[in-house]
């Protein structure tokens, strides 16, 4: 017999039936809170992407070469500095090529007026003091100079024994190529960085020398230990430098990473090729830590006291350039930041221009320190995402932000390593690193003679050249910090 629906339904029914519902709710909730969970973990990311995305030159680390077309170059606007149009700019004085001295033109041509402009008169051929000059400057015909040594065997007329004339060294160069040839590969391929297959090509076609690869090679090893003495010197004068600027990126040695860092100071730069990047890699590097060191957040430097450290205004620039362009608080808070530091370059321009004095620069950059660094302070505290923490790390640099306000010589940004290190920067993607330690070598003390030898008004050619003599005859090699002799 079938029970009546309208008979109450028994408690033990009822009790499996909630407890079915509240198992089914709770399975429920389960989902949902795993999908609520997925859903975060999916905005994050794509937060994380569109940031990335967003990321170029002026508001992150990345280099100018990476950015795309159309992506903006830099935060000079941000800085306070105006953006100039191209070209000369109003008031430019303007430029000319400027005429050799007479005593340096091979050929001179000498051309007078063969009648009066007024009264048709035969006119004598005058020099005139005052003539206009006009010069045209011509490449020569190149043709390769080769000197040729033959080694005679002479026979003895008393004993019949043949005699040829010995190998001497000092007589007959070990390199089939001269100290000039060996320099000028030397200098396309480790300073112009073309490959050694152009390298090949140029010679042939522009001077007419014929060299193979494997040559190209070799030359390279004898140059490099040509100018180790002179990179040691290099080495020696940064070491000793009060103001030094150090940057780091990326090298590859047959598709090993490794690290290439330079110090640069107003005398010299280095470039050196490390296995790595950590301090104690470094340190063999750097030496005794002398000086004022200019540089970003490394937090390989650290081994450098704070108060000898000038932390690079340029990385904190683009920096927050990236919280300004946030959503959240943290774009408030980065507008903030870039007003302050805005009025940084504003009053290291004047100070660097003249407008102020050293007294008066500290004097108006004092209540900005003070309020740049409670700003900070307050975005630590308000515990934003990819913010807080990187003002917390610019507050244990706090004795490193103001080295360019209390001690002369010394700039707010890193620019002047950035600037070495680019040309090394725009090799290594060319020709994707080097294959072996001796190409480490090779690269790195090309680009130090380089650097060095124009910022001390030396031709590298001429300088290398001197070099690969020294190494030939034995004799010291010249340096790169001993200004020519001018003639009396």
């Amino acid at each position: 017999m079938s029970r009546d629906e309208r008979d109450p339904v028994p408690e033990s029914d009822l009790a499996a039936q909630l407890a079915a519902k509240d198992a089914r709710i709770a399975e429920l909730e389960a989902v949902n809170a795993a999908l609520s969970a997925k859903v975060a973990l999916l905005e994050k990311q794509v937060a994380e992407l569109l940031q990335k995305l967003g990321q170029n030159s002026g508001n992150s680390n990345l280099p100018p070469s990476s950015d795309g077309p159309g992506q903006r170059k830099g935060p000079q606007n941000r800085a306070g500095l105006g953006k100039r149009n191209r070209g000369g700019q109003k008031g430019h004085r303007g430029s000319r090529r400027t005429l050799l001295a007479a005593e340096h033109v091979d050929n001179i041509v000498n051309l007078f007026p063969s009648q009066c402009a007024q009264c048709s008169a035969t006119l004598p051929e005058v020099v005139d003091r005052w003539a206009r000059r006009h010069q045209v400057t011509e490449l020569p015909a190149f043709e390769p100079h080769t000197t040729e040594f033959r080694r005679h065997a002479v026979q003895c007329a008393c004993c019949q024994h043949t005699t040829r004339a010995p190998l001497d060294p000092n007589v007959i160069p070990s390199s089939p190529f001269g100290p000039r040839l060996m320099s000028a590969v030397a200098l396309l391929t480790g300073v112009y960085h073309l490959s050694r297959r152009k390298t090949v090509q140029l010679l042939s076609d522009l001077v007419g020398v014929n060299i193979s690869l494997g040559a190209v090679s070799a030359v390279e090893a004898r140059v490099s230990a040509a100018v180790e003495p002179a990179v040691q010197e290099a080495c020696a004068v940064v070491n000793r430098a009060a103001v030094k600027h150090t940057d780091g990126t990326s090298w590859l040695r047959s598709g090993k990473l490794l690290s290439l860092w330079t110090i640069a100071t107003t005398l010299a730069t280095v470039f050196k090729i490390l296995p790595n990047g950590k301090a104690d890699t470094l340190k063999t590097l750097y030496g005794k830590a002398r000086g004022i060191l200019v540089s970003d957040r490394a937090t390989a430097l650290k081994f450098w006291a704070m108060e000898r450290r000038q932390i690079c205004w340029a990385h904190l620039l683009r920096k927050f350039v990236s919280f300004e362009e946030r959503d959240d608080k943290a774009g408030d808070l980065g507008r903030e930041l870039l007003e302050y530091t805005s009025l940084v370059f504003r009053y290291w321009h004047d100070y660097r221009d003249h407008k102020l004095g050293r007294d008066e620069f500290r004097a108006w950059m004092a209540p900005v320190r003070q309020q740049f660094e409670q700003l900070l302070e307050r975005a630590v505290a308000a515990d934003i995402e990819e913010m807080s923490g990187s003002c917390d790390d610019m507050l244990a640099h706090r004795a490193a932000l103001w080295t360019f306000v209390d001690h002369e010589g010394v700039e707010p940004t890193n620019n002047h390593a950035e600037r070495e290190l680019r040309a090394f920067v725009l090799w290594r993607k060319r020709s994707f690193g080097s294959q072996s330690e001796r190409g480490d070598r090779f690269a790195e003390r090309l680009m130090t003679i380089a650097h060095t030898a124009r910022k001390q008004s030396k031709n590298v050619l001429e300088f290398l050249t001197a070099c690969c003599v020294a190494a030939s005859d034995r004799t010291t090699t010249p340096s790169l910090f001993e200004r020519e002799r001018t003639a009396a």
